[in-house]
């Protein structure tokens, strides 16, 4: 970005966001970056594989070992699951498949048609806090809101007249920062607290937790990201974005200019077109014997058909309405027309899909080496071994959740390594897995913004480079920075608090064990 170090009103903490931007964009390409990453792991399974570390694996019980990625077996695996590693690795599919739907959806008009009629109806100093609420209100749909709420966070902000990095920021603040906030309930309520649940009964085999036991919690924390992430958007980030200068070609964003008659006669019909297709689903999902429901009849459990649908949903959703608008907006002349809107939406993908192959590549040998459990067990095992009071242990699960977040990504799996050990030992302080999973949460939610190592980090960078060419990891990072800090730190704030006054954190759900 084409900001300058030496402006004299640049404040401390914006001169520090600046160097952490300019040593960020410094690094290697991505690309580059993450090939160095899988040699490093390459070398230090190797390295580490001949020490007898003394603590067991706690997904089996038996001795943790440092599998040597460079040994024959090792490498001959790897390249044996090159391919599907590649293929199978989720982010991929998720955009992709969406961005076929919301390429038609822009390259038709509707988007821009959509966002012009919601900016003339929308008072300008709401439109942070509306797509910070998007973004958080975007979990219940899985991965929707890293390909849907934070392009168009970009897309309001610029066609609003404000720098479109801040709109992205604050809509990737609310989609990923805010992970754990919420409104209404979503899959990775129930998710947690299967593996709560389980680590709990290691010392206690009777002990039952709600899915919602964090609910409330969760629930109100959603108006305290929104209120924070305001001011953060509007008084840190964009003014330091003020000298930052677009300097892309810009000429197929959406503009200010009214809607003429044909482009008004196409978003009714297009609006029209959603909301009966999102009627239709809404009613297909009723019967109690709808396909859509899951084994226990419910809409949102993990598994349910209609979750594991909801990016092809994206799609279409998109897909019928950009189509409809478009051959009544006169856009589109032809079926041809349709196909060039999915093809220039996958040719913006070229570069993701590189750096995705290498991410998907050093996660595969991460994982296979047993680096990340050993970094989780150690961590765990130095918090339990250094008897703090019970608030400054549930201040350091947060704090360890935060920086274990910078390397393991999945919420899920770094749970899984992380509950068998911090469940009982907090129990045995007295302190309830609701508590303590609630803790979690928090640590694993403020940092996700701030890891090149999150599979959709990359993504966010790609975002960016349609505005501003040179953006890299150290723009994106300078940009979320404060967002991570300022969340970790009142979030954690705010949890005590909650628990000294006594609130509810969710349904059927206790501080003391």
């Amino acid at each position: 970005m084409n900001s300058s170090p030496q402006n004299p009103t640049l404040s401390f903490g914006q001169k520090a966001l600046t160097q952490v931007e300019r040593i960020g964009n410094r690094l290697p390409d991505p690309t580059l970056l993450f090939i160095g990453l899988l040699f490093i792991t390459w070398v230090l399974s190797w390295a580490l594989s001949y020490i007898d570390w003394g603590v067991a694996d706690p997904r089996t019980g038996e001795p943790l070992t440092i599998v040597n990625q460079l040994s024959g077996t090792a490498m001959v695996g790897f390249l044996g699951d090159m391919v599907d590693n590649f293929a199978h690795f989720h982010p991929i599919g998720v955009v992709l498949v969406a961005m076929l739907g919301i390429g038609v959806a822009e390259h038709t008009g509707f988007i821009n048609s959509a966002l012009m009629a919601m900016l003339n109806v929308t008072a300008r100093w709401l439109v942070t806090p509306m797509l910070i609420a998007v973004g958080i209100l975007s979990h219940t749909a899985a991965d929707a809101g890293y390909v849907l709420v934070i392009p168009l966070g970009g897309i309001i902000f610029y066609a609003a007249g404000r720098h479109p990095l801040a709109g992205i920021a604050a809509a990737f603040a609310g989609v990923s920062g805010g992970f754990s906030a919420n409104f209404v309930p979503s899959v990775i309520d129930p998710m947690l607290q299967g593996i709560t649940q389980s680590s709990a009964q290691i010392l206690d085999p009777e002990i039952v937790l709600n899915p919602l036991n964090n609910f409330y919690f969760t629930a109100s924390s959603s108006l305290l990201i929104i209120l924070v992430g305001w001011y953060i958007t509007d008084k840190i980030i964009e003014p330091r974005l003020q000298s930052a200068s677009l300097d892309e070609d810009l000429s197929d964003m959406p503009s200010m200019e009214p809607l003429g008659e044909q482009e008004r006669k196409g978003l009714r019909a297009a609006l029209l077109t959603m909301v009966v297709t999102i009627g239709l689903l809404a009613l297909s999902t009723l019967p109690e014997t709808s396909p859509w429901r899951g084994q226990n009849g419910s809409l949102a459990e993990l598994g349910a058909p209609l979750m594991n649908a909801i990016v092809p949903l994206i799609f279409l959703i998109f897909l019928l309405p950009g189509i409809v608008y478009g051959y009544v907006a006169g856009t589109v002349n032809s079926a041809k027309d349709i196909i060039d809107g999915m093809t220039k939406a996958m040719e913006s993908m070229a570069y993701y899909l590189v750096i995705m192959f290498f991410i998907a590549q050093f996660i595969y040998a991460f994982s296979q080496s047993n680096l990340g459990i050993l970094l989780a067990v150690k961590g765990a095992a130095a918090l339990q071994a250094a008897g703090l009071p019970a608030a400054v242990t549930i201040i350091g699960i947060i704090v360890l959740t935060g920086l274990l977040n910078l390397f393991i990504g999945s919420a899920s799996a770094k749970w899984a390594l992380l509950a068998p050990i911090f469940v009982p030992m907090l129990m045995e302080l007295g302190i309830s897995p609701d508590l303590t999973q609630a803790a979690y949460r928090v640590g694993d939610s403020a940092t996700n913004i701030i890891t090149p190592l999150m599979p959709y980090f990359p993504l966010v960078v790609v975002y960016c480079q349609r505005y501003i060419k040179s953006s890299g990891i150290g723009t994106v990072t300078a940009l979320m920075l404060p967002y991570s800090l300022i969340f970790l730190t009142i979030w954690t704030a705010y949890l005590l608090l909650y628990w000294n006054l006594g609130l509810p954190l969710g349904l059927q759900a206790n501080y003391a064990y």
